[in-house]
């Protein structure tokens, strides 16, 4: 039997970023053998990864952007707890998973966990990053923006955005900071459609009938014209459309009330080109997954015994 030194653990360790335990027991059981005892250390991982993804909840993690050129990936990658979500190991990973989107430009996320990454595929590096963290870790959605953008990444990773604009001032000083702004107007103003033009007609239809029946059921209602009811509907989608599309949104840093779109208008004018926001993605952390709820008390009590 090979005689394992603390430097070959050390080793191994470096090469992988397993603890030091496990990498001990790897190259015990590889007799030595460090290319042995990396693939121990991947099938183990891959065993450890698959029992996590199956019992756990990762709801926390990191949403990250990087342009390169003139494309922009966003992508939200999930884990248990936010301690992990600071790790440095899982920070890196995730800016190299970009670079991979960015250069690669998969289809989806089974196509992404497919790609190359430092020579294995996405799918066998995240389980190599679960084995080495401990916590369930899952590529959740990722996206890609081609041409002008601006981003924001707001509190350490918790949401990111990306608008893509259509002008010929992306060149002319102030668009920059233009651009920025619009980009933090996204971030701190969730919004589900750029205009007008971007909802759907059902939508709008099932919005109507909601304040058609809030209508009929106000008595102070009951006796106004059918004209005067119409137009409290076409009032009230209006605000719908100012709360629910971004160029109708009140501009955050306004001083006069004007809307996204009369700012962009202005920049434009003042800029001495044109300015569209063509489109936006906004990705926020954990977004729609369903938190696990701990039950202190119940805890307390099958750990003392006391459970019913």
């Amino acid at each position: 039997m090979a005689t394992i030194t603390a430097k070959d653990v050390a080793a191994l360790r470096a090469k992988t970023g397993i603890g030091m335990m496990e990498c001990k027991k790897a190259l015990v059981e590889a007799d030595g053998d460090m290319d042995a005892a990396i693939k121990l250390l991947r099938e183990k991982g891959e065993l450890k990864a698959e029992s996590k993804m199956a019992t756990r909840i990762a709801a926390d993690g990191l949403v990250d952007i990087l342009t390169v050129g003139d494309k922009t990936a966003i992508v939200e990658v999930n884990t248990e707890t936010d301690f992990v979500a600071k790790n440095e190991t899982f920070k890196a990973f995730v800016k190299n998973l970009l670079k991979v989107i960015i250069d690669t430009n998969p289809a989806d996320v089974e196509a992404l966990n497919a790609c190359d990454y430092e020579g294995v595929t996405v799918e066998a590096k995240l389980k190599e990053l679960i084995f080495q963290i401990g916590e369930k870790i899952t590529v959740r959605r990722f996206a890609i923006v081609e041409g002008t953008t601006s981003t924001y990444i707001h509190g350490m990773g918790s949401i990111g955005v990306i608008v893509k604009f259509d002008t010929d001032c992306a060149d002319k000083d102030g668009f920059a900071e233009f651009a920025k702004n619009i980009a933090l107007q996204v971030g701190a103003y969730p919004t589900p459609y750029l205009d007008r033009d971007s909802v759907p007609a059902s939508v709008i239809e099932n919005e109507k009938n909601i304040i058609k029946a809030q209508l009929a059921n106000d008595p102070k209602m009951a006796n106004k014209p059918e004209k005067v009811l119409d137009g409290i509907v076409m009032g009230k989608v209006g605000k719908f459309y100012e709360n629910n599309c971004l160029v109708d949104m009140e501009y955050v840093k306004a001083e006069d009330h004007e809307t996204v779109a009369k700012y962009v208008a202005n920049t434009a004018k003042a800029l001495g080109g044109s300015i569209k926001i063509a489109s936006f993605v906004r990705f926020e952390k954990g977004e729609g997954i369903e938190k696990r709820q701990d039950d202190l008390a119940a805890e307390v009590a099958k750990l003392t015994g006391q459970a019913q």
